[in-house]
């Protein structure tokens, strides 16, 4: 069975199934369902928690030994697996296909991952276990779908957000989801009449949004030079290297001159965006961005990044920082003779 995070409170109402699967890529959402699970099975008497990290050394027989026996004082227990790479090797793999072909009664089976890849998400392991258990993954929450998530927290604290306090909320925490959460638990403490104002909120923000190079692709993408500029400049203030940020801005450049030319050589767009790994979430995105602007443009925004990494590199004179950012503005649509010429 496949739940979204947000489903999972709602299924454990309702009762247990023997084994679960939490993984993904944002840790807060990883971490709240891993505890409403903890917090269900302890309610239904499973008291004794048993927990192992599964690294390269990791002994599965006896691990399958110690299921076998009951605990000490005949409890049910909780079963957690914390295998980070979502890969257990092929003595996990044998064990946890064995273990859920007949599930114990006594056991409640909890394995917890990092990210997922679409690979490993069609192995049989995990394929068994969507079979009799539930697999939820975690996704990171995107801007759009910030203020809906925020909204949802402050209600779930009793708070009711008055105009502008989203959209403040939202771009001071972009991209830092663990910080927003604390932020919102502090503003619980803080205000009593259950409404939120910007005035209670505003004189306590500092800018908490975190970006990576991928958001900075993204962004240039949509065409949002703001946006793009915000994160460019989040990131050297984080000590971003340069050198990760020309990769990035290089490579989806690469790419859109790529799909562009096929997609104009009458190719397949399914077949384009699947051989390029063009995601169903972010092929929105690219459509946009080819509308706006033609193969033409993105080989000259290639051209523009390998200028910066010259520059980088002390072939050309000039500020490597001052060129990314008419690399940005030029691949979000700014048009200025500045960031276009080469």
């Amino acid at each position: 069975m496949q739940l979204k995070p947000r489903e999972l409170a709602g299924h454990l109402n309702n009762g247990l199934v023997s084994a679960y699967l939490i993984g993904g890529d944002e840790p807060l959402l990883v971490d709240e369902a891993c505890m409403a699970i903890r917090h269900a099975a302890k309610k239904a008497g499973f008291q004794d928690r048993q927990v192992f990290n599964v690294d390269r050394s990791f002994d599965w027989a006896a691990l399958a030994e110690a299921s076998r026996s009951l605990s000490l004082f005949a409890e049910r227990r909780l079963l957690e697996l914390r295998i980070p790479n979502a890969r257990p090797g092929d003595d996990g793999r044998k064990y946890l296909q064995a273990f859920l072909e007949n599930p114990p009664d006594d056991t409640l089976l909890l394995v917890i991952c990092g990210k997922i890849d679409k690979a490993t998400r069609n192995t049989k392991w995990i394929k068994a276990l969507d079979q009799v258990g539930v697999v939820s993954i975690a996704y990171p929450v995107v801007a759009r779908e910030l203020p809906a998530w925020i909204t949802q927290r402050l209600k779930a604290r009793g708070l009711v957000a008055e105009p502008g306090v989203l959209p403040l909320l939202t771009y001071h925490f972009e991209g830092n989801l663990l910080a927003l959460a604390q932020e919102i638990d502090k503003l619980f403490l803080l205000v009593s009449e259950g409404r939120l104002s910007v005035a209670d909120i505003e004189h306590n923000l500092s800018d908490n949004a975190r970006f990576s190079v991928y958001a900075l692709v993204d962004a240039c993408l949509q065409g949002d030079a703001a946006a793009a500029l915000r994160i460019l400049n989040t990131l050297r203030a984080e000590g971003t290297e340069p050198v990760l940020i020309i990769w990035a801005l290089a490579r989806e450049s690469r790419n859109m001159v790529s799909i562009a030319r096929q997609l104009q050589g009458g190719d397949n767009e399914a077949y384009v965006f699947q051989k390029h790994k063009v995601w169903s979430s972010r092929r929105v995105l690219v459509k946009q961005a080819l509308k706006r602007s033609s193969g033409n443009h993105w080989l000259l925004m290639l051209r523009r990044a390998a200028r910066a990494d010259r520059i980088l590199k002390g072939r050309l004179s000039g500020d490597v920082w001052q060129e990314l950012q008419c690399l940005g503005l030029a691949m979000s649509g700014f048009r200025s003779r500045a960031c276009l010429c080469v």
